[in-house]
C-alpha cells in the first residue's frame, strides 16, 4: 500500500507502530507525499471543532 492512503489513518494517530515508522520516514524522503500530508494534517484539529451534536444532524440539506 502506498504511503499517500495511509495518511488519512497516520494524521489521526490510528496507524500500527511500524506503520507509523514507515510513513513518518517515507515522509521525510518524499516531497510530493508531504505536500499531500501537509493538506491533511489540521484534520484533527478541525474535527475536534465539531460537538456531537453536528456529527448527528449529517451534513447539511442543499
Amino acid at each position: 500500500m502506498h504511503v499517500r492512503q495511509l495518511l488519512g489513518a497516520y494524521v489521526l494517530g490510528a496507524l500500527a507502530p511500524d506503520e507509523d515508522r514507515r510513513v513518518a520516514g517515507h515522509l521525510r524522503s518524499c516531497p510530493g507525499c508531504r505536500a499531500a500530508y501537509l493538506e491533511v494534517a489540521e484534520t484533527p484539529s478541525l474535527l475536534a471543532l465539531l460537538s456531537e451534536e453536528d456529527l448527528a444532524d449529517g451534513p447539511p440539506d442543499e
